[in-house]
């Protein structure tokens, strides 16, 4: 598939998910209006998506991003984002839009690495000159930021907190999505707290969620352990791999 077909089929997508989010209005005071979480994370994938075909300067992007809803989201602003995707999606079809070939060498084995990798890359933020402040890993929100730049020296398109499809009555955000991977990434971080069998429900129920996500092929679950609070972690990480064959990796670092 080239470029060209590319961003026209992500336009397809991005236009049924806005006509989905116009045709599930609620009534507030007799007005109908739309899921505001829904639209949120609809035009942060639309930003993202023209941004990485380099489509940011187009008057259809710019409409996109001018948008500012606070409150409720009404139908009919859903419905003139819409709009500006046919009609971007019409002027490439036309020809009038020229698209520049996107050149994407990075793979799964550049992600391997950095998981791999990423006790050293810790280890190494500690001895800074003159003891200078650095980054300290003490939660999850410190292991997503480190990882989020070592992300960005491999992926050009790097998705944050995506909005997941509604599972069990509710739209979650993922850690990271690798758009042109199709692979999330869902990020842990151990303490006293958590059993192990908390852990594996909690990643159990991850991989439900994200099967059935459009984006998502392929579930990498990064687990960061480094008091060794999980001992021998090898039970959850064959178990989970064995029960969903070909669709998740769990990566457990620094291993005992």
């Amino acid at each position: 598939m080239d470029n060209r077909d590319k961003v026209l089929s992500e336009l397809v997508g991005l236009i049924n998910k806005g006509k989905g989010i116009k045709n599930s209005t609620t009534m507030s005071l007799k007005t109908p209006v739309c899921d505001g979480a829904a639209f949120n994370g609809w035009k942060s994938n639309i930003l993202t998506t023209l941004n990485y075909f380099k489509l940011e300067k187009t008057e259809h992007y710019l409409a996109v991003a001018a948008i500012k809803c606070v409150g409720h989201v009404y139908p009919s602003v859903v419905e003139f984002v819409i709009k500006q995707l046919e009609g971007l999606k019409e002027q490439i079809e036309k020809g009038f839009i020229s698209l520049n070939p996107i050149e994407t060498t990075s793979s799964l084995s550049d992600l391997e690495n950095i998981f791999n990798k990423f006790t050293r890359v810790v280890r190494q933020l500690r001895s800074r000159h003159d003891n200078r402040e650095t980054l300290t890993i003490k939660d999850e929100y410190d292991v997503q930021d480190l990882l989020h730049a070592l992300l960005v020296l491999h992926f050009d398109d790097v998705r944050a907190e995506e909005w997941t499809p509604s599972y069990a009555g509710g739209c979650e955000r993922m850690d990271f999505l690798l758009k042109d991977l199709q692979t999330v990434i869902e990020v842990k971080k151990t303490r006293s707290s958590m059993s192990k069998k908390e852990l594996g429900e909690e990643l159990i129920i991850d991989i439900e969620k994200y099967k059935v996500h459009p984006d998502c092929k392929q579930l990498y679950c990064f687990i960061y352990d480094p008091d060794g609070y999980l001992g021998n972690s090898s039970a959850i990480k064959n178990d989970l791999e064995k029960n969903h064959q070909g669709f998740v990796k769990i990566f457990i670092r620094p291993e005992v």
